[in-house]
């Protein structure tokens, strides 16, 4: 992520499952950035690496 409008996508994204109340993403642009999530549940992984690569982005460790 780079900019605000990749920070604002990848909330967009996470914020929209179910029990996510709060997403907050620390920029690193051009290096990788942290993203801290509250929810009311666990959250599968799966389903969060879903929502960051809808976003068009990639879980730090994963292949892009």
């Amino acid at each position: 992520m780079t900019c605000s409008h990749c920070v604002s996508s990848v909330t967009e994204e996470l914020t929209a499952i179910d029990g996510v109340e709060n997403v907050t993403v620390d920029l690193n642009a051009g290096g990788t950035s942290r993203v801290t999530i509250h929810s009311v549940a666990p959250i599968g992984s799966e389903e969060l690496k879903a929502a960051v690569e809808e976003a068009g982005y990639a879980l730090a460790g994963t292949p892009a």
